[in-house]
């Protein structure tokens, strides 16, 4: 944090430090009322209503990351206000409440992360009590796919980004786990089993579980063990992260290689042709958020493969007309926590 932060700071009219303080905070975002738990919802979809507080999250960690000291105490007053108020502490114990509750973590540990040398020992206290048992809570198993798919995978990026960060040595080992159970579930040709038989967003679930595993990535990168680089399989069947990553973008170009999996068209979303393949991950979705923000992280490393090359081409293709890109599946503001230029 403290090197991102030095680099940010070098040169303030770097495209990356541009990028971290693209969105205006809003004054409004100190008065958002504290949502207490979420819910199940009715039919497909999930419970949005922390969605308000995870983009003022991302947009103040990222502005604080740039040095903006406004962001930086609006930040901590948010955070210290959620944690007070026990904020999310009653979220219904169901699989789809508690994705919610992942998506909105994630954002959460990452802008802890980010101010969290300026607060106090008290104020860091208040705020890790409040963390800590909402992060260990969403280590639950619900005994069904929900528990080996992306939403597991979700799950455990987060585990493993929070115990790296209070040195919790097993919640760490929890995503380096669960990485190599991914490798190990996957087919040969990269497809992930329960990912590419969700009909016309067999891609759209694919993208979101990279995303999970580039998180579990960097945080592994952190600790000197290099997840995108290991494998899995016999000679001649060995998968890694890339033979993920190439399947999906092969998948971009050529839909028809993903038909055969997504014709079993379970849970498929608003569209029910499992031919008509749903690309939206491809814009901003409106809101702000852009699922192709985990790409930023991936164009730093070097390209010493064609896949790592492929995916710095789409992201330039696809997203650069559209920076910043944020996420909550990334952490927040992905091309201000990666961008070199």
């Amino acid at each position: 944090m403290a090197a991102r932060k030095a680099f940010l700071a070098q040169d303030s009219a770097s495209d990356a430090r541009k990028a971290c303080l693209a969105i205006e905070a809003d004054p409004a975002w100190g008065h958002l009322e504290v949502i207490k738990g979420l819910s199940s919802t009715q039919g497909y979809g999930t419970d949005r209503s922390g969605a308000a507080y995870a983009w003022a999250t991302m947009v103040l960690s990222g502005r604080a990351l740039a040095g903006d000291r406004n962001a930086e105490s609006s930040l901590k007053a948010l955070l210290l206000k959620w944690a007070d108020a026990g904020a999310f502490a009653q979220t219904e114990q169901v699989h789809d409440a508690y994705y919610a509750l992942k998506r909105l973590l994630l954002p959460t540990v990452v802008a802890f992360s980010i101010i969290r040398d300026d607060l106090t020992a008290d104020e860091s206290k208040r705020v890790e009590a409040w963390i800590d048992p909402l992060v260990r809570r969403i280590d639950q198993t619900f005994d069904g796919d929900v528990d080996l798919n992306n939403h597991r995978y979700l799950a455990d990026s987060v585990l493993m980004t929070w115990g790296s960060m209070i040195g919790d040595e097993a919640l760490y080992r929890k995503g380096m786990d669960r990485f190599h159970t991914i490798l190990s579930d996957s087919r040969g040709d990269g497809s992930l089993p329960l990912e590419t038989r969700r009909g016309s967003r067999s891609l759209w679930y694919m993208r979101q579980s990279l995303s999970s595993m580039t998180v579990m990535g960097e945080v592994a990168a952190g600790h000197g063990d290099d997840l995108l680089r290991e494998t899995v399989g016999d000679t001649g069947d060995r998968r890694s992260f890339t033979t993920i990553l190439s399947f999906w973008m092969n998948g971009l170009t050529n839909p028809i290689m993903v038909n055969a999996y997504a014709a079993e068209n379970y849970i498929p979303g608003p569209e029910e042709d499992f031919m008509k393949t749903d690309f939206g991950f491809l814009q901003n979705r409106g809101n702000g958020r852009h699922y192709l923000a985990f790409l930023e992280a991936l164009a730093v490393r070097q390209p010493d493969s064609y896949a790592l090359r492929r995916s710095a081409a789409l992201l330039a293709r696809e997203g650069s007309d559209e920076r910043p890109l944020i996420d909550e599946f990334i952490g927040g503001n992905a091309t201000c926590f990666w961008s070199r230029s």
